[in-house]
């Protein structure tokens, strides 16, 4: 016996909505505009059309229908009256007397036909609910043929009535019937929708006008012309993509000119160790005459150089992968710090203190933050002696210290220390303060350096929340 599964039940009704769904955004696709603005102003005018029909129906499809109820119903009333008076007086002076009082208090003007007959009954229904209004209360009042005429006055309405003897016609005020020109309301509904909508198009104009821009700027980024930062303005959001979009031109051309910058000196430093490695072997003695002693200085000073070029070659290749494809996470950064300064220890530096008041976390990328602070660190120990780490959360972000009791640096030369091969003539390959700015600047933040409270330099580092 076959079991019934709701799932595949409710899969595929999904499927045939999905399909239905995409047989009608097709078409639609089509239709709509494809521009941002053109889509945008469809956005406001439609609302504006269907309020104002929804305007129109309520005013004209309700309102206008209890009032012109009303105003057949009123004009009904007084023909009835003016009939049940002429069926209670015959005579051709009573006749003229009511009439001619009918027409001086209720405006209806009415003419004897006698001896006639009416030819067509009804209503000529030109103008809707009026005109029906008008037939249906006559229709149930009079309970007499009636011939009701909008078409041959524009000022009046002629109501034929049939009566015993002849045919009663009566002009019946259009103004007494008719509300309003139904045309002036379209009229006001359309002329404020154009409005609205003229002054709409000049707002998203400009605001799609920002839009534009950006999108020019970032093409032109793209094929690798510096257009300079541009100029934000529109909206908060677009301002915002402005700025962002700034910054991130901003941190491509420092990216590629640090990379630049280390491409332009690897050259330099590597012909100096293979220069020597080349000095070495054309002074090393020919066979027969090589003495042991020399020989061993030799090659002691060409795997001296070799190693020299590996340590190099390895801060290339560390500077060159930068932050690599590791995903940021959120990071203890207090553990962090404890796992560098244990590792810093062992390696045979001395920490001071790891100072964390209340835990910190951060969303970093651990490995290379990691390189960020092993290479801090190792300058510390190169340049001072004793190291104390802290890290703290206020309204700036994440800050990180790291203080040393060494020698400092002059103001006037702590931005020159972060370019390749600066910070490298006292030992080491001038990079790591490179690879650490590199690091700290792809996680969104900044690093800086100066005094330290313990009399040697302090590097700060400001991370984003």
């Amino acid at each position: 016996m076959a079991v019934f599964d709701p799932r595949s039940a409710d899969c595929g009704g999904a499927s045939r909505m999905s399909r239905l769904q995409r047989r009608l955004d097709r078409p639609v696709r089509r239709v709509l505009p494809r521009s941002l603005l053109g889509r945008t102003l469809l956005i406001i005018l439609i609302p504006l059309l269907v309020t104002q029909g929804i305007s129109l129906e309520l005013f004209y499809g309700n309102y206008l229908k209890v009032v012109s109820r009303r105003l057949s119903g009123s004009v009904t009333a007084d023909i009835v009256l003016t009939l049940d008076l002429l069926d209670r007086y015959h005579a051709m002076g009573d006749r003229e007397w009511i009439t001619r009082r009918v027409r001086e208090r209720t405006q209806l003007d009415m003419i004897w036909h006698p001896g006639q007959r009416l030819r067509r009954t009804g209503s000529t229904h030109v103008l809707g609910p009026m005109d029906e209004d008008l037939a249906d209360a006559l229709g149930a009042s009079i309970g007499r043929p009636t011939y009701i005429d909008w078409i041959d006055d524009p000022h009046t309405v002629h109501i034929r009535i049939q009566m015993p003897d002849g045919v009663l016609d009566i002009g019946a005020p259009r103004k007494r019937l008719d509300v309003a020109p139904i045309w002036l309301f379209v009229a006001w509904g359309v002329g404020s929708t154009l409005l609205l909508f003229l002054i709409a198009s000049i707002f998203m104009r400009n605001q799609v006008r920002a839009i534009r821009r950006l999108a020019r700027a970032a093409e032109l980024f793209g094929l690798g012309r510096d257009i300079g930062p541009i100029h934000p303005e529109g909206a908060q959001e677009v301002r915002k993509a402005a700025i962002a979009f700034n910054r991130m031109q901003e941190r491509v051309f420092r990216f590629v000119a640090q990379r630049t910058a280390v491409l332009a000196g690897v050259s330099h430093d590597l012909r100096t160790p293979l220069t020597r490695l080349r000095l070495s072997l054309a002074m090393i003695p020919q066979q027969g005459t090589i003495d042991a002693g020399e020989l061993q200085a030799d090659v002691a000073d060409m795997v001296g150089d070799v190693a020299e070029m590996e340590r190099m070659i390895a801060s290339y290749l560390s500077f060159a992968r930068g932050e690599g494809a590791e995903n940021p996470v959120p990071v203890d950064v207090g553990q962090l710090l404890d796992e560098v300064a244990f590792a810093f220890r062992r390696a045979g530096g001395v920490i001071l203190s790891v100072s964390i008041p209340k835990p910190v976390d951060a969303v970093l990328r651990p490995d290379a933050f990691r390189r960020v602070l092993d290479n801090l660190l190792e300058n510390a120990r190169r340049h001072g002696g004793r190291v104390a780490l802290s890290a703290r959360r206020d309204e700036r972000g994440v800050i990180i210290c790291v203080d040393d009791d060494g020698p400092g640096i002059a103001s006037d030369k702590q931005e020159a220390v972060f370019r390749p091969f600066e910070s490298g003539r006292d030992g080491g390959t001038g990079l790591g303060l490179t690879i650490a700015r590199d690091i700290v600047r792809a996680h969104g933040g900044d690093i800086t350096l100066q005094g330290s409270r313990l009399g040697g330099l302090q590097v700060r580092i400001v991370l984003p929340l």
